[in-house]
């Protein structure tokens, strides 16, 4: 038997193709399967609030909180006009397992608070060697040097903006 609840409004605004099996976010859509099955998101309506924050004040905010855990190598890169997953990544390191679960509580924290928003899906939490949070149209990396270097997204994604961002100065 074939289930689908959309966990959004029933008007599509914004249609995404997916074929896959579980719980997923496409640009700023949420939608539930139970089976592999083609179909299109509606967009989500769980993370509206009366003054949202946009896509780029909350990738500031997600940055700004990791730099306030001493997150290191914090990149934050627009890839609205190279892919249709977000609008921006936030792309953080973490030295150690329990800075990474450190870095991603206060980044969700933060974007509650400031931003008004969740998550629409959390991965990694259980390894923390590199936490995923995505907000739909902003997604937070955060990664163990390893990882980071090992994947480079900054290179996979080098076509995208660096928005620029002023992180704390060490002292040495």
């Amino acid at each position: 038997m074939l289930a689908i609840a959309p966990l959004g409004p029933s008007k599509a605004t914004q249609e995404k193709l997916l074929y896959a099996e579980g719980s997923f976010s496409v640009r700023g859509s949420n939608v539930l399967i139970s089976e592999q099955f083609f179909l299109t998101t509606t967009p989500n309506s769980s993370n509206s609030s009366p003054n949202p924050a946009s896509s780029q004040q909350l990738a500031l905010t997600l940055a700004t909180a990791a730099d306030d855990r001493k997150g290191a190598d914090i990149l934050i890169l627009n890839v609205r006009d190279v892919s249709y997953l977000a609008d921006f990544f936030v792309i953080v390191t973490g030295f150690s397992r329990t800075q990474v679960r450190a870095l991603a509580d206060s980044m969700q924290k933060a974007a509650v608070e400031q931003c008004h928003r969740a998550p629409v899906h959390v991965e990694g939490q259980t390894d923390s060697n590199w936490i995923v949070l995505d907000y739909g149209d902003a997604i937070a990396h955060i990664m163990m040097p390893e990882a980071r270097q090992f994947y480079s997204l900054e290179a996979f994604w080098g076509h995208a903006e660096r928005l620029s961002f002023p992180t704390t100065p060490t002292l040495k």
